[in-house]
């Protein structure tokens, strides 16, 4: 057993760590900050946990009263439509510099080396913190750069987020500073639900790799803590 047990109680503490403050700098003072004239991102995460494994849940989630708006503008019952269904769910947002694409792209490396049936099986759903942003279509967009099978929703900020807290995961709405920067602070942790009782046993943070979800997910995808 590679994993570790959380507490209720050890949660709450987890959580506060695994918080990522991103900007997007618009200004042009900083020079090798600008992209050829574009918005560059930067991202200040401080504390994060760097646990390389996933951490069992001793008192699993619900999963959350989700309804949200799907990449192809349709309504998306997370709870139905992940019914029976190893699921992965991470909040996150497209114009995130490093943690979100870097996360999903692990699970996305680790998904190739499934069978077609385990990824028929396997339901990876992407809830954007900055909906104000992230329409359908640019959801889509970013999601077919790590893996098209992927799910993205969007929709309410305040469902989102009540969603979010329900599950230990703390995201704040975005804003913009003085200086142009939009700032998006959003929860890092990944929340694996399992087939069996479609509840969330595991909780992986953003220093869990590609090869922790190669070798995890084929277990959950059986019901089984790995």
């Amino acid at each position: 057993m590679h994993l570790r047990s959380l507490t209720a109680a050890a949660l709450a503490a987890a959580t506060a760590l695994t918080l990522a403050a991103c900007g997007s700098d618009s200004s042009t003072d900083n020079a090798g900050d600008q992209d050829q004239g574009d918005s560059s991102e930067v991202a200040d995460v401080s504390g994060a946990q760097s646990a390389v494994e996933g951490t069992v849940l001793d008192q699993p989630f619900d999963k959350p009263d989700l309804v949200l708006t799907d990449t192809e503008g349709e309504r998306y019952d997370f709870a139905e439509e992940t019914d029976g269904h190893a699921t992965l769910l991470y909040f996150g947002y497209t114009h995130c510099p490093d943690i979100c694409p870097l996360t999903m792209s692990n699970i996305a490396v680790a998904a190739t080396t499934l069978t077609e049936e385990q990824r028929q099986d396997l339901r990876v759903v992407f809830v954007t913190t900055d909906p104000e942003r992230d329409t359908p279509a640019s959801l889509r967009s970013w999601l077919d750069a790590q893996d098209p099978d992927f799910t993205g929703l969007t929709g309410d900020f305040d469902t989102i987020q009540r969603a979010a807290r329900s599950l230990g995961v703390h995201i704040e709405p975005s804003y913009e500073e003085d200086n142009g920067d939009i700032v998006s602070t959003h929860g890092t942790q990944v929340i694996a639900f399992l087939p069996t009782d479609d509840k969330a046993h595991v909780i992986y943070t953003e220093g869990v790799t590609a090869e922790t979800f190669e070798r995890d997910i084929p277990k959950l995808l059986e019901g089984e803590l790995p």
